[in-house]
């Protein structure tokens, strides 16, 4: 699959933001008033709104967006749209009223948090649900949008909040996150369209001839399908690619929180374990579109 640039960065961007949203309506401690009330929720839901917005740009008509949300009965897009605006809206109403009145709505934010967590949810049924790409269609792939969603939420609560000693329970976080991946990874590693059943013969419906491979391309350049359905990395790019991803995105992280820890340096200092923690991510989640087998890559040789 072709790894769009916008699509990348809304996954990572939002997923952050929405962590963020979720355990602050559970409640993650914040001192400071109003102003340290104020830049938190700046940061999920700005983190938020930012990655809603750039997704958009991968559409052919992004004019049309607000069109997808009359599908949801259907469509994870459109649940995941309708989920992220009403958790925008009611932490935006959550973050007033905390910030004016000086205290948190417990049972609003438990509703914020719950929805935080559909939207991240839904986003991963997005691609968790397409038979056609047979290393998305798993239960692992939820798992870790929501894992890297708290785990990158957890960093930058930590950096405004005012938690006891955050350090510990983020590299858990992290550590929990990166073990999903790599069991995803394994799983994804073994698993081809031929496992699903789909095969060039099978594509071509010629299986009967015996063996079906191609003999002349079915267009003289690129399309649409090519350009963003037959996408192919080699494999020592993918091998450098998950390595600076593990190491900015998981040893990075942990070092910077175990430094802090260890020091007594102020927990300001996390901010530099999400960022790059959020480096990180946009490497895997640039593997996770690259990698991935589209059904549709029989029809051009891809065996």
């Amino acid at each position: 699959m072709h790894p769009a640039v916008s699509v990348i960065f809304f996954t990572v961007a939002s997923g952050a933001g929405f962590g963020l949203i979720f355990l602050l309506g559970l409640g993650f401690p914040v001192s400071g008033g109003a102003g340290r009330a104020f830049l938190i929720s700046l940061a999920g839901g700005g983190l938020a709104v930012a990655g809603l917005l750039s997704s958009t740009f991968h559409l052919g008509h992004p004019e049309r967006a607000w069109r997808a949300l009359s599908q949801w009965r259907s469509s994870w897009l459109s649940r995941e749209g309708i989920c992220a605006i009403a958790t925008l809206v009611l932490f935006g109403i959550y973050a007033l009223y905390w910030m004016v009145i000086g205290v948190r709505l417990d049972v609003l934010g438990l509703v914020i948090a719950v929805g935080a967590a559909a939207t991240v949810f839904t986003t991963s049924m997005i691609y968790a649900q397409l038979k056609t790409v047979p290393q998305w269609q798993s239960a692992l792939t939820p798992l870790v949008y929501l894992a890297f969603a708290l785990g990158s939420g957890w960093l930058l609560a930590s950096a405004f909040g005012s938690f006891q000693s955050p350090e510990p329970w983020g590299i858990l976080l992290v550590g929990l996150a990166w073990g999903a991946k790599w069991l995803w990874w394994t799983r994804a590693a073994r698993t081809r369209l031929a496992d699903t059943g789909s095969t060039p013969e099978t594509a071509t419906g010629l299986g009967f001839i015996g063996k079906v491979r191609l003999l002349e391309k079915p267009h003289s350049g690129d399309n649409y399908l090519t350009r963003e359905m037959v996408h192919k990395i080699g494999r020592k790019h993918a091998r450098s690619l998950r390595r600076v991803a593990l190491v900015l995105g998981g040893v990075v992280p942990v070092a910077i929180l175990a430094l802090v820890a260890l020091s007594g340096a102020p927990a300001i200092l996390n901010i530099l374990a999400a960022l790059s923690m959020l480096a990180g991510l946009l490497a895997e989640r640039w593997l996770f579109f690259a990698e991935a087998e589209h059904s549709v890559s029989l029809y051009y040789g891809h065996r």
